[in-house]
């Protein structure tokens, strides 16, 4: 007795499918890359450009990819015996640093007083403060300048860390309840029988726990006052007390008509590499606080 094997069928929609797939990854990973090159290209440029001659960055048509024999470091080197720029990078760094602890230091308990005590009015004073934050701190402008100039502010470190403080205080206020509010109450009720205190119990089990969301809210009061422009220019005008915005703004040339685009671009690359380095080394912390209640609320 014999047996008729049947003939295997084909599956063209199992195939169609995979192609589809296939085809469909391909496209989305060009997407990506477009993606990538569109928002580090002109972060490349600015870093080619203060590593290029002054004959290479004036070169009709542009070198985009210089030769090696069009490379310098001269623009770094103008860069710190021209001006003091360590000097200013001092100022920013102090400003920033100063401006972000405070930032934390009161906006933190008062975020926890809002997650965990019953207020009067508690949602009219969130929605005070989310107002505060969306505000745009330019409006603020003119009357700063006033009380500046009333309390003789003027080329003083402190009129800047104040206004620094004062408009991300807000938007740390929001974060940090947010995340306080993820947080059990079991464990503050066990502190409070162990014998804690309220600040003992902030300060020793409670904000360990919400260091991604510190480090978080933190590094975008640090970024805000790093890059301020506005407030720098106007309230600072002694030389040594200017931070780094405000010196690259005004960096000249040899002369009235020449723009020192080298000179510029290195001064970029150089107040934008702290940021990027901190953002690095905290990243995993960043992305704790972003994923674990930072933006929840």
């Amino acid at each position: 007795m014999t047996t008729v094997q049947q003939p295997v069928q084909p599956q063209p929609k199992a195939e169609a499918r995979e192609t589809h797939f296939s085809s469909k990854r391909v496209l989305l990973t060009i997407a990506v890359i477009l993606v990538v090159l569109f928002s580090l290209a002109p972060i490349l440029w600015q870093l080619l450009t203060s590593f290029k001659t002054n004959q290479a960055i004036s070169a009709v048509p542009n070198v985009y990819f210089p030769r090696p024999d069009q490379l310098t470091w001269q623009h770094y080197v103008e860069l710190f015996q021209r001006r003091p720029f360590l000097n200013y990078m001092f100022n920013s760094a102090f400003v920033a640093v100063t401006s972000t602890l405070l930032c934390l230091a009161i906006g933190t308990p008062a975020a926890y007083a809002l997650a965990r005590l019953r207020l009067k009015g508690e949602r009219i004073i969130l929605g005070l403060i989310l107002i505060v934050t969306l505000f745009p701190y330019i409006l603020l402008f003119l009357g700063l300048l006033e009380i500046v100039r009333a309390a003789g502010l003027a080329n003083n470190y402190l009129a800047l860390i104040i206004p620094y403080t004062a408009i991300n205080i807000p938007l740390t206020v929001l974060v940090m309840r947010s995340f306080f509010l993820q947080l059990p109450r079991d464990l503050e009720d066990s502190a409070k029988v162990d014998g804690y205190n309220t600040w003992q119990m902030l300060t020793q089990i409670l904000l360990p726990m919400t260091v991604p969301a510190l480090v978080t809210t933190g590094i975008l009061a640090f970024i805000f006052a790093w890059n301020e422009y506005i407030f720098a220019l106007t309230f600072i005008t002694r030389e040594t007390m200017k931070t780094i915005p405000v010196a690259v703004a005004q960096l000249g040339g040899a002369t009235l008509f020449e723009i020192p685009y080298g000179p510029i671009a290195a001064a970029t690359v150089v107040g934008t590499l702290p940021l990027v380095l901190l953002v690095l080394f905290f990243q995993r912390r960043i992305v704790q606080g972003l994923t674990s209640g930072a933006v929840k609320g």
